[in-house]
């Protein structure tokens, strides 16, 4: 199994609820009182008080966090993979706010520090996969963003989540190029956005995000190929019809909207039946849904993944 369903847990994994509980209070506690004191000036570097999720993280060498933070697919700083470890230090990421709207009932803007309190940090460790062909497997610090949709209260006619991240050229120099039409958007369906692996993003190896890496918050959808997890977001929209993407417009051959990983179906350009996971020298097999398909497969029930890319 790649991942412990909880039925799969054996007892001498499960920590008491009276153990449980008292840790959880005290680390929930020492976060806000933390996040009270000190989050005002956080940057990149400031520890993140998080508990490890078992259900929902796989048993797998992590990648070195050297890796993790130096190569990258962030091109508001540049189309190289080590230009985002290089430029990104000129991101503000306090004072920040995400604005959240569209067919909610509480529609509102919320501070980034208001977010980190909304609910106590898990850490999961999730395989991330991009669709050039390599892979990663990250220890993310965050909670469901089902627990943000909640919050909102979402009306019966939302279908779709739109996601729009941060286009500064101040603050980003990749921006001033027309690699993409900026602001960078995504999306989900709502079913796939409240499904409880779909993490709102706060933090990577216990520590805030590095700007790199999208700070100061992210969604990561493991499932998916890595361009679907938005970075350094300004705006979570709930809509009726699905909504645009950036890589949907700039090549819709390429890039659907699902875009869930699937080796039986290749970018037009190169196969994605194998995988390169970074610091090993070979190739491994890409699994159906990143291997998660016993969690999410029955999202797309009776649907042809060829055509739904």
């Amino acid at each position: 199994m790649w991942i412990k369903p909880p039925a799969d847990i054996p007892p001498s994994e499960i920590t008491p609820a009276e153990i449980y509980r008292g840790r959880r209070r005290f680390m929930v506690t020492a976060g806000a009182l933390a996040l009270a004191s000190g989050l005002g000036q956080a940057r990149a570097g400031t520890l993140l008080s998080s508990l490890r999720n078992p259900t929902y993280s796989v048993d797998e060498e992590l990648t070195s966090r050297k890796d993790v933070t130096g190569y990258n697919n962030f091109y508001e700083f540049g189309t190289e993979k080590d230009d985002p470890a290089r430029n990104a230090h000129t991101l503000r990421t306090r004072p920040w706010t995400l604005r959240v709207d569209g067919l909610v009932r509480r529609p509102g803007t919320w501070d980034i520090d208001r977010l980190l309190r909304l609910a106590p940090m898990e850490e999961r460790i999730y395989r991330l996969r991009c669709v050039e062909g390599w892979s990663m497997v990250i220890p993310w610090q965050g909670y469901p963003l089902d627990v943000l949709i909640r919050a909102v209260e979402p009306l019966g006619s939302a279908r779709y989540v739109a996601f729009t991240t941060l286009a500064d050229a101040a603050q980003m120099p990749g921006v001033t190029r027309r690699v993409l039409d900026w602001p960078y958007r995504e999306g989900l369906r709502l079913d796939e956005a409240r499904h409880p692996l779909t993490l709102l993003t706060f933090g990577l190896y216990g520590e805030l995000l590095p700007n790199q890496n999208g700070a100061p918050v992210r969604v990561v959808v493991p499932w998916k190929y890595g361009f679907k997890s938005a970075k350094s977001l300004v705006r979570i929209s709930f809509t009726e019809r699905e909504p645009p993407t950036s890589w949907g417009r700039a090549a819709p051959r390429e890039y659907g909207f699902y875009s869930n990983v699937n080796p039986g179906v290749d970018h037009p350009r190169w196969s994605q039946a194998r995988e390169r996971r970074i610091g090993e020298f070979f190739k491994r097999p890409t699994l159906m849904f990143n291997g998660y398909a016993e969690q999410v497969a029955a999202l797309y029930s009776g649907m042809d993944l060829r055509r739904f890319y």
